[in-house]
């Protein structure tokens, strides 16, 4: 069953990566590779800036349980043509084209997280953070997730003058690629730490299934996740978020993710709406 589960994604990514253009990432300069110094003080935070953070696991063929996909898309260390990242539905891409996000920050961070990108809303004061971890540590980037989730793991980064929250001092959070726990266990828990509750958006395969154990310690609440096999591309949280930033209800937050995903795909809106849900 597994495996014919896995045969299954790949063909819809396959398919999904003949709908998409890679596109050259040099119009915003990318900063030298550094070890980022935050303060982690919740006090030094603009509290009138809102954050959004999004962890991406790059779509990997070696090092993930999946039937490969095209190679080129599935180089888990080249986030500039990952599915998941650089192509035209990846989060890096799809959000820098976007007309309600403007990209004012790309970094390279170490050889788990390869890459960050920060954008900043054109209208409201959020800013989105995203983080490309290497295919090869899809286990850390779940568990980086989780610990933001409970607000184990909080930072915070420099940007327009701002100290903004970012990991568990964000208000929403999201996980976006291949559901890695089909594949390996974590043996830690994830309790909330400081009785706050944070939204989240997992788009990967069954991913209520899989997160649901380890996403109730942390207190969290789902707002979009999936009962099904799934492509993960940015259009659906993108338009989830586009709600989220207005303050909308997580009912009207997930029905725009459910729009999304039908207008990209033949399953019309009945069958994204049993793709995606929210709560538990």
């Amino acid at each position: 069953m597994r495996e014919r589960i896995l045969i299954i994604t790949a063909i819809s990514l396959a398919l999904t990566c003949n709908r998409q253009n890679t596109v050259a990432s040099s119009e915003i300069p990318v900063e030298k590779t550094q070890k980022l110094t935050v303060k982690t003080s919740e006090s030094d935070l603009d509290t009138l800036a809102k954050t959004i953070h999004i962890y991406v696991a790059l779509c990997d063929n070696k090092y993930q349980g999946i039937v490969p996909v095209p190679a080129k898309i599935g180089n888990g260390q080249d986030p500039d043509n990952n599915l998941y990242w650089g192509c035209g539905y990846g989060i890096r891409t799809y959000f820098k084209k976007s007309a309600e996000w403007k990209l004012i920050r790309k970094t390279r961070i170490d050889s788990v997280k390869l890459e960050r990108v920060i954008f900043k809303h054109r209208t409201k004061n959020y800013y989105l953070i995203a983080d490309a971890y290497n295919g090869k540590y899809i286990k850390q980037c779940t568990i980086d997730f989780l610990k933001g989730c409970a607000g184990s793991e909080k930072d915070t980064v420099q940007i327009d003058n701002k100290t903004l929250g970012i990991k568990g001092s964000a208000g929403m959070l999201s996980y976006i690629g291949h559901d890695g726990l089909m594949d390996f266990e974590i043996d830690e828990t994830f309790e909330n730490t400081d009785g706050k509750t944070r939204k989240c958006i997992i788009l990967a395969c069954i991913s209520k299934s899989y997160f649901a154990p380890l996403l109730k310690q942390t207190k969290a609440e789902p707002i979009v996740w999936t009962t099904g096999l799934m492509c993960p591309e940015a259009y659906t949280v993108h338009d989830a978020l586009s709600g989220y930033v207005l303050g909308e209800s997580p009912a009207l937050m997930r029905n725009r993710s459910v729009q999304a995903y039908a207008k990209y795909h033949s399953c019309g809106t009945k069958g994204a709406s049993r793709l995606l849900v929210s709560g538990y």
